[in-house]
């Protein structure tokens, strides 16, 4: 059902391109924004996630470089029957992370040092776990498309104040007006569906609800403390991210934190579970230590020792 809303919405997305172009030139103008959207989501297909991974200067890591990252996605990626994605690492101590890639088979994963630095194993395990959720349900694509014909929308809208074929009057320009907005509203409706989605495939794929949960709680906490600043440079970067940057709820193109959190406290029937066991076993070894309390009473914050960046050797 969800994978029929979206490609309704999609459609009604691109009627919308066309609709608009026909408001500023007519018929030609309608083709012209078709073949305009055709070929904007073809350079997306084959270079949005080079696109990406520059815009956040990422560092692609490996098993020799970074062992234990490597190995959980790994782990989450086999649990999940998914091709090893690439694995990548961003220097910045705002907590989040991303999917990108054109299908499965192309796909990249990337978490910020700060993320990496902020959770504990579990946490991360759900983070990662809800990015292959993307993956698999092959929202990476999806969601550049949208971001493309949306990004076009508002560039033609924009053209079309100054340009638009006079004799559609009124109706011409409320059309060039109101299309941005529409198109904003129909982008966040996808991205919402597919997030929840994410949110779902991760928890089955950790097999710990729980944890994502609480990581999408810290995570939430220390976004909006810590600035991001390649989505200060490309605002449309905040729909890539498991939480959103700098955004009023209303415009955002994620649900609620606390509505997710919610839904994942729900999916969780137990604090542990026989899956969750078994992650530990598989990717980590050994057992995740607890935070620990020292004798003054103040509890020590949880740290992944992931040491992201390798700078404890």
């Amino acid at each position: 059902m969800n994978q029929f809303k979206t490609m309704m919405l999609l459609a009604a997305l691109t009627a919308l391109f066309m609709a608009l172009g026909f408001a500023i030139g007519g018929p030609k103008g309608a083709i012209f924004a078709l073949l305009l959207e055709a070929g904007m989501n073809l350079f997306t297909y084959w270079n949005a996630d080079k696109m990406v991974l520059k815009m956040h200067h990422a560092q692609e890591v490996d098993r020799q470089s970074h062992p234990e990252f490597y190995g959980l996605v790994a782990g989450l990626a086999q649990r999940a029957g998914l091709p090893m994605p690439k694995v990548y690492i961003v220097d910045d101590p705002h907590p989040n992370a991303f999917a990108t890639g054109r299908d499965p088979e192309h796909a990249a994963v990337a978490a910020t040092s700060g993320l990496l630095n902020m959770l504990s194993r579990e946490e991360v395990a759900g983070v990662m776990a809800h990015e292959l959720g993307h993956v698999k349900n092959r929202d990476t694509l999806i969601m550049t498309m949208v971001a493309t014909i949306a990004g076009a929308v508002s560039m033609v809208a924009n053209f079309g104040l100054f340009f638009r074929d006079r004799s559609a009057g009124m109706a011409g320009l409320a059309a060039v007006i109101m299309a941005p907005f529409a198109a904003m509203i129909v982008q966040m409706t996808i991205s919402r569906t597919r997030e929840y989605g994410a949110d779902k495939a991760g928890a089955e794929i950790s097999g710990d609800p729980n944890a994502l949960a609480s990581a999408l709680e810290k995570i939430s906490r220390g976004a909006q403390a810590i600035p991001n600043h390649a989505a200060e440079r490309n605002p449309a970067a905040a729909q890539l991210y498991i939480v959103p940057v700098g955004i009023k709820q209303m415009f955002s193109t994620h649900p609620a934190t606390e509505d997710r959190i919610a839904k994942l406290r729900a999916m969780a029937g137990s604090p542990r579970t026989p899956a969750v066991d078994r992650l530990r076993s598989d990717m980590y070894g050994k057992r995740v230590p607890e935070p620990t309390v020292p004798s003054s009473g103040a509890r020590k914050p949880a740290r992944s020792a992931l040491d992201p960046l390798g700078r404890g050797r």
